[in-house]
């Protein structure tokens, strides 16, 4: 088992892992982000991959999405654990809450979202129902309550293409698409991740309300990166308890 971890702000940490080294990786589809940190956890082979870069210098259309996850296939990766910040469409998902996504809406433009460039040797439609592994999300979820944070154990997260947010009118129709939470990150990470066959899992921190509530300000960058940091010593608890577990 070799567990990968694609991370958001804050999560590229030398210290979550042990003996780490980088290795530089390329793929047929470029460099991906950055350079992936390996090392261990709890004697669990891990590699390491900030998607915006190590100072979150690479906008969410630009993420070479693509050659993350192929760069992942490359060097062995089994499993992907990934985190993201979201803003919440509902009420009962307050700041500093983790939801354990089971569906997405993929509301990007222009982003690739298949490695199927072509259908030389047959056609490939790959089936995309339940795109988080459920094996995975069981157990982040286990640990996350374990732990005693307030844990939602499924949702739909809407992948919107930024870097902008959303409009009021935008954020209401994502309500009513029965979206939970929004991101500009999961698609199509989640799906690549599916047609390379390696099972995948996100933790949702939400970090605001987007802009559909009037009794909150509008989301902005400062808030989003304020809110993930404080809580970023939570989800590195939630990846290192939840990895010790799988290779029991």
């Amino acid at each position: 088992m070799k567990i990968g971890i694609i991370g958001g702000s804050g999560l590229d940490d030398p210290k979550l892992i042990k003996n780490s080294s980088e290795i530089d990786v390329y793929t047929k589809y470029g460099r991906p982000s950055c350079k992936i940190r390996e090392g261990y956890i709890n004697g669990v082979d891990i590699a390491l991959i900030s998607r915006h870069g190590r100072f979150h210098q690479i906008p969410p259309t630009q993420v070479n999405n693509r050659a993350n996850l192929l760069a992942l296939k490359e060097i062995g990766v089994t499993h992907i654990l990934a985190t993201s910040a979201v803003g919440s469409l509902r009420e009962e998902i307050g700041r500093g809450h983790f939801v354990f996504v089971d569906q997405f809406i993929d509301f990007t433009k222009h982003r690739i979202s298949t490695f199927h460039d072509d259908f030389t040797g047959g056609m490939k439609h790959i089936s995309m129902a339940e795109p988080f592994d459920a094996g995975l999300r069981k157990k982040m979820i286990e640990t996350s309550i374990e732990l005693g944070y307030t844990t939602h154990n499924r949702g739909t997260v809407i992948t919107i293409e930024g870097p902008r947010f959303s409009t009021k009118a935008e954020s209401a129709m994502f309500r009513l698409l029965n979206a939970d939470v929004i991101n500009m990150s999961t698609a199509p990470e989640a799906s690549l991740a599916n047609e390379l066959g390696i099972p995948y899992a996100l933790v949702a921190v939400s970090t605001d309300y987007d802009c559909w509530k009037d009794d909150e300000n509008p989301v902005s960058f400062e808030e989003v990166l304020t809110v993930f940091e404080q809580n970023v010593k939570r989800v590195k608890t939630l990846l290192i308890s939840t990895i010790s577990s799988l290779k029991r």
